[in-house]
């Protein structure tokens, strides 16, 4: 769910703060991109080791290479860059020790404080509240932080740190990472800030950018009470109006329930989707609700007259567009990365891109999806059907309906604080003690959100993490309760790994598919959460199969999001046409290849209907690398305090994912560890 989903905006603008990155090229070959010669490089280089001896030969050459490699006419002459390296460098440990924990406060305060602002200044825009003005658009906007890294080479502080805290490649610190200290560690993620330098212009612009793209997707709600079938009959409650795609989703997964109508409201949200990818859907329709519509004929009435339709068009793709344009500003000053696709796998998930695909390919061509969807087609008693894709029917408490889920829910939670009182049960209950419990729900605050809801940590010790979800009039419905406990499961997290961390450049976690996989440990235990716990003896079996069922869906919207960015990278001036027809083209492809036969439906564009794709570049293959993190896990913690094992594998931080998998489970990210648990589901359940 959007968090953090949301906030890639913030996630994006800290790393551009930050310039945080990683690569597999040495910093030794690494070209210089700035004013300084190589034969200067290479003098300065000689002359620290002269001067300090041969065991700094590895800390000098990286450090003066990485200044070079910034460094600007701007910031000095050539004289003024080996009288800055000679006098900066710090060779002694307790020194270094010292330069260390200063730059890390600082950094803290800088960053905490930042993101206070941009959090109250986005507020009007993603809270409940007056209709958005222009004006909150443009403080919304507004990137507080943008100058930022600019002033930090200007004052020189980003060059001092570059300097003393060598950067290492991924592979590198895969390989050295398993040996290094907690201390080692955090002196180089300390290297990891100032690799790039991106122009403050720039950032702002892509603040912007963003915040107009995330806005868009806020906003895109479907009146479903304004829906009609061919017969002219309202299917779906009155006042219920649905985030897309996140809305339409899970409605269309509770009508499983719904023995009666499920499968006539299945197919028109199907169709709603369809419309929505392929922009045929009229405008008139998009978070109005004056109109009825009926979505198969595509027709529109007015009090029973007939309304000329105006398709979107190209809308969802001129925002795809504009973020694609926007980031791939970044590219030329990103010497390790050079595009976005870099970014997102090599840097930010550090996990390389083919990795990720391999993982990917090998669930989604496994011959167990056949095996699971036979016998889904034998719990439904029909054949299958392209948004049986989003299959629930494994698992959960099935006795109780979608009404009387949305009676208890909303009984119990009617406004934001009810749910903000209640997160200490919710954690006590989790497994913590009352006193830890109270500890991580006092650093927790909950907001009433325009959008589906997203989590939005802090980023300073004793900082509240914000819980925003959405709330109706009448209480919180199930399923806006089911997304609240999945963002709830990011704000513990976050607060365990910023403030239960030993050093803060260690904050976090290896990537945001870890913070995913608690968010699923949280969802999933939504009913007993409530006092619906099914002791259903097969629930072992039915947990494997809906993780894999989930992942095989979660897997292909992602390979459809990699290929059309990749599409992107080949076709930068494209139009938002032409973008439109990649992207329904890709769609299809990814569907014949890996779920035509299984699904049905040739030429399918459903994989096309995630929002991530339009408002958060790439973040995508982050859920199902979530699902394999959160089932490996949940396999590890079968047994124990679910407490006592994320306190103990979250507080390790921000190390590269499978080291820190390794630690936390005995063994890297793989899918054979749920192929082989679904195939064990299956041969007990057909028994």
């Amino acid at each position: 769910m959007k968090k953090f989903k949301l906030n890639s905006l913030f996630i994006l603008m800290a790393g551009l703060m930050m310039a945080c990155t990683t690569n597999n090229k040495s910093i030794n070959d690494m070209q210089l991109s700035g004013n300084i010669s190589e034969k200067v490089v290479a003098e300065t280089i000689t002359e620290l080791k002269d001067s300090l001896g041969d065991n700094y030969t590895f800390r000098i050459e990286r450090g003066v290479k990485q200044v070079a490699a910034l460094w600007r006419e701007s910031d000095g002459s050539q004289d003024d860059f080996v009288q800055f390296c000679m006098s900066s460098f710090v060779s002694e440990d307790s020194q270094l020790e010292l330069l260390y924990n200063t730059l890390e406060r600082n950094f803290e305060v800088i960053n905490g404080y930042f993101h206070k602002m941009n959090v109250e200044l986005k507020m009007p825009l993603q809270l409940v509240g007056p209709d958005i003005s222009p004006v909150d658009m443009m403080f919304g906007s507004y990137s507080s932080s943008s100058h930022l890294t600019e002033d930090l080479y200007s004052n020189k502080i980003a060059f001092l740190t570059a300097l003393n805290f060598p950067f290492y490649s991924l592979d590198e610190k895969t390989e050295l990472g398993e040996n290094w200290s907690r201390r080692e560690w955090a002196y180089a993620r300390m290297g990891d800030r100032f690799t790039s330098r991106v122009p403050s212009d720039i950032q702002q612009h892509i603040s912007k950018t963003m915040t107009e793209a995330d806005t868009y997707i806020s906003d895109y709600n479907i009146f479903m009470d304004k829906l009609r079938n061919d017969d002219g009959i309202q299917l779906f409650s009155d006042n219920m109006k649905l985030i897309s795609h996140w809305g339409l989703r899970d409605e269309l997964k509770s009508n499983y329930a719904d023995i009666d109508n499920g499968l006539e409201k299945q197919r028109m949200i199907y169709r709603v989707m369809e419309r929505i990818i392929d922009q045929s859907i009229p405008t008139q329709v998009i978070n109005r609700g004056e109109f009825t519509w009926n979505p198969f004929s595509n027709e529109i009435l007015n009090n029973g007259e007939k309304v000329s339709v105006i398709p979107e068009e190209t809308g969802r793709y001129e925002v795809f567009i504009k973020n694609f344009q926007a980031v791939r500003q970044l590219d030329p000053y990103s010497p390790h990365y050079k595009t976005q696709l870099d970014r997102s796998f090599d840097g930010t998930m550090e996990i390389l891109q083919k990795d990720v695909e391999n993982l990917f390919l090998g669930l989604v061509s496994s011959p167990l999806v056949k095996e699971v969807a036979e016998l889904i087609k034998l719990r439904l008693g029909r054949d299958l059907q392209p948004f049986d894709i989003w299959y629930n029917g494994f698992g959960s408490d099935k006795s109780m309906g979608e009404e009387e889920l949305n009676a208890i829910t909303s009984h119990k939670y009617p406004n934001a604080a009810a749910l903000e009182a209640d997160l200490p049960n919710i954690l006590v209950k989790l497994g913590w003690s009352t006193e830890k419990a109270n500890e991580i729900s006092s650093l927790i605050t909950v907001d009433a959100s325009r959008g589906a809801g997203h989590a939005w940590g802090s980023a300073m010790r004793n900082d509240v993490a914000r819980l925003r979800t959405k709330i109706g009039e009448s209480g919180m419905d199930y399923k806006g309760y089911n997304i609240a406990i999945h963002e709830f499961g990011h704000n513990v997290e976050q607060t365990i790994t910023m403030n239960d961390v030993d050093l803060y450049m260690l904050n976090g976690v290896p990537n945001t598919a870890f913070t995913e996989a608690v968010a699923f440990l949280f969802q999933k235990r939504d009913l007993e959460l409530i006092g619906l716990q099914n002791p259903n003896p097969e629930d072992e079996y039915f947990e494997a199969l809906a993780t894999f069922w989930n992942s095989y869906e979660i897997m292909g919207v992602s390979l459809v999001d990699i290929q059309v960015w990749e599409w992107l990278y080949a076709n930068p001036d494209a139009t938002p046409a032409q973008l439109k027809e990649s992207v329904i083209s890709i769609a299809k492809d990814v569907w014949n290849k890996y779920y035509a036969e299984v699904l049905g439906g040739e030429d399918e564009t459903l994989l096309a209907i995630y929002s991530h794709m339009i408002d958060n570049p790439l973040y995508l293959p982050n859920y199902p690398i979530g699902h394999l993190i959160s089932f490996q896990i949940e396999q590890e913690v079968e047994g124990k305090n679910l407490a006592s094992e994320m306190d103990r594998m979250y507080t390790q931080g921000s190390i590269v994912p499978q080291i820190w998998m390794k630690n936390a489970v005995g063994s890297p990210i793989s899918i054979e560890p749920l192929l082989s648990a679904t195939k064990e589901a299956l041969k007990a359940i057909k028994n």
